[in-house]
């Protein structure tokens, strides 16, 4: 009877590690959206900091991401648990937040003159040339600003994740979502660890002595790092901002029944053609989203900015009505 008992508990084990894995899986394509944006605005935060400083200024920034997460997986499972039904609602609200970071980002360059942007970018060298910079306190705000915009990335993978297991167990909702956190976690700054010091491995390779074979071919690897470094980091830049329209504007939709089922039958309506139709079932339903991510991402910077706009005028009336200096 005990070895029965134990068989059943080890089936019963194995089968809950299968479904974890299967909502790991799940989680992990869903939040993949996020994960582009999160390792180019994390690359972005560590530039200006000295060569030999980026490595331990992105350990500093992980161990705060850590803790936001373990801020945010607790309070994920507690809103799961009290109220199941804020889920969907903070889904949309999660996918409508990537939508208007992504069209933000495109409407930069209306947004942004090309003057401010190079006069921050003359700031920042200044500062860095400047003997009397307090480089630790300068570390200190890069590292700050780094950990504020990973709540914000780390927020939006969590609340995508427990969407994703909404209907699972309490247990594996625990696993899949600790899991996730720890994944993107590695991943995220595995990744920037490498992307930051690319340029310093070029640059290695390039200056290592000798004149064989293996040397030659070690000086066009450095070569090859030095100059992708730059268009690598360009075009995380770029999926990024695709990946967060498709995934947000996805959410959106899924959110949204009748306009689910009508991207779904457009998707599934190409689906015929010989050879290539569950290619093109996909790429249609991905565009479609994307597209609906974009409006979504443009009516919401118009709402931000005109809210902005109103803001700022019933300010100044109010500061003028009471003669403070603004």
């Amino acid at each position: 009877m005990a070895g029965t008992s134990l068989l059943v508990l080890l089936d019963d084990i194995a089968s809950v590690l299968d479904d974890v894995a299967l909502m790991t899986k799940m989680a992990a394509k869903k939040t993949a959206g996020v994960l582009g944006d999160d390792l180019a605005l994390n690359a972005e935060q560590v530039s200006g900091i000295r060569a030999e400083r980026e490595l331990p200024v992105v350990w500093a920034v992980a161990k705060g991401s850590l803790k936001n997460k373990l801020i945010l997986v607790p309070t994920a499972l507690t809103i799961s648990w009290l109220a199941s039904w804020l889920i969907t609602p903070l889904l949309m609200l999660g996918g409508a937040y990537l939508c208007f970071e992504g069209f933000e980002k495109l409407a930069h360059p209306w947004l942004h003159t090309h003057a401010e942007d190079e006069a921050h970018r003359a700031e920042l060298a200044m500062a860095i040339a400047n003997p009397e910079t307090d480089l630790v306190a300068f570390e200190r705000d890069k590292i700050k600003g780094a950990v504020r915009t990973d709540f914000v990335l780390s927020a939006e993978i969590i609340v995508i994740t427990l969407g994703a297991v909404a209907t699972s167990a309490f247990a594996t909702k625990v696993a899949v979502i600790a899991g996730i956190a720890l994944i993107m976690t590695a991943g995220v700054y595995g990744l920037v660890a490498v992307i930051v010091k690319l340029d310093d491995a070029g640059l290695y390779l390039c200056q290592k002595p000798g004149q064989g074979l293996w040397t030659k071919i070690q000086h066009q690897v450095g070569q090859v790092f030095l100059h992708s470094a730059p268009y690598l980091m360009k075009m995380l830049a770029i999926v990024g901002t695709a990946a967060m329209f498709m995934v947000g504007g996805g959410i959106l939709m899924h959110g949204i029944p009748v306009a689910h089922q009508y991207i779904e039958h457009l998707a599934q309506s190409v689906n015929v053609a010989p050879g290539i139709g569950g290619v093109l079932e996909v790429l249609v339903s991905s565009l479609l989203n994307a597209l609906a991510g974009v409006v979504a991402g443009a009516l919401a910077l118009a709402g931000v900015t005109m809210a902005g706009q109103v803001y700022n005028r019933f300010k100044y009336q109010y500061l003028k009505k009471e003669n403070v200096p603004h």
